[in-house]
């Protein structure tokens, strides 16, 4: 079975990644929190009340939707996409918070904590505050605090306070270790919602368990649809939830391959990316083992995406294990690519993906052009992208758009005289 992925001798291992490289200090909140976790997983009750969650509050099961239009526009195999974009607060961020929050309830605290990239998983974190009552802290770069306005304004909206980062790269990493440095001083009454498949065990271990509702679906749902399952399933990979939650339940599926699309920014050539697996090492930072962009004496790089949430220096360690035996491939599409596929999916087919989620997309449209036309590929669209609204408007040089801008900021000068 794929779950047997997660039944390691030594807890929290994927072959050589993974791990607990953590403070003393912090050792008996992870002791807590994975037996919370261990607890909760054979409980029935517990997933009776995360299954009617996510059925009542964020819409699951998701679609997957046959997208026809840009099967003929690319030629090649037929196209469809897992429909995440459609969880409550628009991506799959959804899944593993709610799973969390049920464990805050049930560890007994009173406020959670988390980082975040693009944004999503800080709206996604507040909500489930705002929804169980508790408060909240979003530790954010400050890079991405100005890329993701949108964003931040709900998670403020939502009750929660916004933390700002300023050091290293204002990035995602930096907004992570911010967040372990608050949870050390606060571990009595606060959980750390960790929002993708790395760091510490037992997250890695959490994220793609809670995660894994999407490859289920999808197996499901697409033998349902097709009668049999795809010749290739895609998935953008920053730290790796989304990818993780689809892969894993095809793991066993021979004849599906697995393919993970990293952010290749500007390309890998010019340094300005954020691909791991072509110019990483393997290291230990932020509590685990993996594959790191770091330079010959250890020190982590700066890193770069157009799209915020797969701007991290780091990628989980089931991933790093699952490429180092061959089940999962790695590819990557530059910034270009995917401004290039955002504007192919939304013209085609109506659909308004995240910037994160279209690397995805640029990755299969590369390569799916030269399949047969009885194959079969999916996609995860993870996110919508409301959110991406000013990064993917200045790549367009939309003028309207900036007149607009141009417009309400005078507005905004003038009130403020």
């Amino acid at each position: 079975m794929w779950s047997d992925i997660f039944q390691t001798e030594k807890p929290g291992y994927f072959g050589q990644f993974g791990g607990m490289f953590i403070p003393e200090i912090l050792r008996a909140t992870f002791e807590e929190l994975i037996e919370a976790f261990e607890s909760a997983k054979t409980d029935p009750s517990f997933w009776t009340e995360y299954v009617q969650t996510m059925q009542s509050y964020s819409c699951r099961p998701t679609p997957i939707t046959y997208l026809p239009n840009l099967s003929k526009k690319n030629g090649g195999a037929q196209i469809y996409c897992k429909r995440e974009d459609l969880n409550q607060t628009g991506a799959h961020k959804a899944n593993n918070v709610m799973g969390q929050g049920l464990l805050v309830k049930r560890m007994g605290k009173s406020r959670v904590i988390a980082e975040t990239g693009a944004g999503q998983h800080g709206v996604a974190t507040a909500t489930m505050a705002a929804r169980f009552g508790l408060e909240c802290t979003i530790y954010m770069g400050a890079l991405d605090v100005e890329r993701q306005r949108p964003n931040v304004f709900w998670m403020e909206q939502l009750g929660a306070e916004v933390v700002a980062v300023t050091e290293g790269s204002a990035t995602l990493k930096d907004a992570i270790n911010a967040a372990m440095r608050d949870w050390s001083a606060s571990m009595d009454d606060t959980h750390y919602a960790l929002g993708t498949v790395c760091g510490p065990h037992p997250f890695p271990t959490m994220v793609s368990y809670f995660q894994s509702l999407i490859g289920q679906e999808s197996r499901e749902q697409i033998l349902e649809l097709t009668g049999r399952l795809p010749d290739r399933i895609y998935a953008c990979v920053g730290g790796g939830s989304n990818a993780s939650g689809l892969f894993l339940p095809f793991l066993e599926d021979e004849g599906v391959e697995l393919v993970g699309v990293e952010a290749g920014g500007h390309g890998v050539e010019s340094g300005a990316h954020a691909v791991r697996f072509s110019g990483g090492h393997i290291g230990v930072a932020q509590g685990y083992k993996t594959y790191f962009l770091q330079n010959p004496e250890g020190q982590m790089m700066h890193t770069h995406s157009i799209a915020a949430g797969l701007d991290y220096v780091g990628v989980g360690p089931i991933l790093s294990h699952l490429h180092d035996e061959g089940k999962v491939r790695f590819s990557f599409a530059t910034d270009k690519e995917v401004i290039d596929a955002v504007r192919l999916l939304i013209r085609t087919e109506g659909l308004i993906p995240a910037l994160e989620s279209t690397h995805g997309l640029a990755g299969l449209l590369r390569e799916s052009s030269e399949m047969d036309e009885e194959d079969i590929v999916v996609f995860n669209l993870s996110g919508r992208g409301d959110k991406d609204i000013f990064n993917i408007a200045e790549a367009l040089d939309d003028p309207k758009w900036r007149e607009f801008i141009h417009q309400k900021s005078n507005e905004y000068r003038k009130a403020s005289n």
